[in-house]
């Protein structure tokens, strides 16, 4: 199973498995991992997932689609050139060892 690195705005790091098939968002609510309040349950419709991927990370992932770049601009903490919407990206077996920082606030 990938594991996932979620490390919140005061650093703390936490590393958990998430299922192949599941979107990052979902790895980190189902775990209780704190930033990440997911408000449209995964439907790239309210922007409170959003995540800076490390930049080590950036070429694994999918492009972004259309809709996940609209909602981008409509983040609480300013857009970076590594954000992205975690329910958007889907775990794969190539997205091991993922890290993503989260905001400081997503509301």
């Amino acid at each position: 199973m990938p594991k996932i690195t979620y490390v919140s705005a005061a650093q703390a790091v936490q590393t958990i498995d998430v299922p192949v098939g599941t979107s990052v968002m979902r790895g980190a609510v189902s775990n209780d991992i704190d930033g990440i309040v997911a408000r449209c349950g995964g439907n790239a419709q309210c922007a409170t997932c959003h995540v800076f991927v490390d930049p080590t990370n950036v070429d694994q992932l999918e492009p972004i689609r259309p809709n996940e770049e609209e909602m981008l601009e409509f983040t609480a903490c300013t857009r970076e050139e590594h954000s992205r919407l975690s329910c958007q990206l889907e775990v794969t077996e190539a997205l091991d060892g993922l890290t993503v920082h989260l905001p400081d606030r997503q509301i």
